[in-house]
């Protein structure tokens, strides 16, 4: 199951139970929405709640990543597992965003809004 809302620096993303391929098509249209209307996006995937992910997303997502290489700004990922931190790396090997991985939601927020905050005072 995913929840996805649109905040006013970032696309927040959770993903709860098994992350499916399904869910992470539901995530692709809403971030090309943001894509079209904004140029780029920050995003914070919050996956504490995620118990597993099927092999079709993961091949799905390595091929939106290769493909929109270049349209995230940050990328923060909210999670302790080890597995989903390497994705991160690897994901950040693939992509020009700034991927970094938080124990915290709150901490996550923060690095997001603060990115946003020096991009508008520049």
């Amino acid at each position: 199951m995913i929840t996805i809302s649109h905040e006013a620096h970032y696309v927040y993303v959770a993903v709860l139970n098994e992350f499916t391929v399904h869910d992470f098509r539901e995530f692709e249209d809403s971030v090309l929405y943001e894509l079209r209307f904004h140029g780029s996006a920050n995003l914070l995937f919050d996956l504490s709640g995620m118990m597993g992910y099927t092999i079709d997303m993961a091949l799905e997502e390595f091929r939106f990543a290769r493909k929109h290489r270049r349209d995230f700004g940050r990328v923060a990922v909210v999670s302790n597992d080890q597995w989903v931190t390497w994705s991160a790396w690897i994901n950040n090997i693939l992509s020009e965003a700034e991927v970094e991985v938080f124990d915290e939601v709150d901490a996550a927020r923060t690095w997001l809004e603060l990115a946003s905050f020096s991009t508008e005072t520049e």
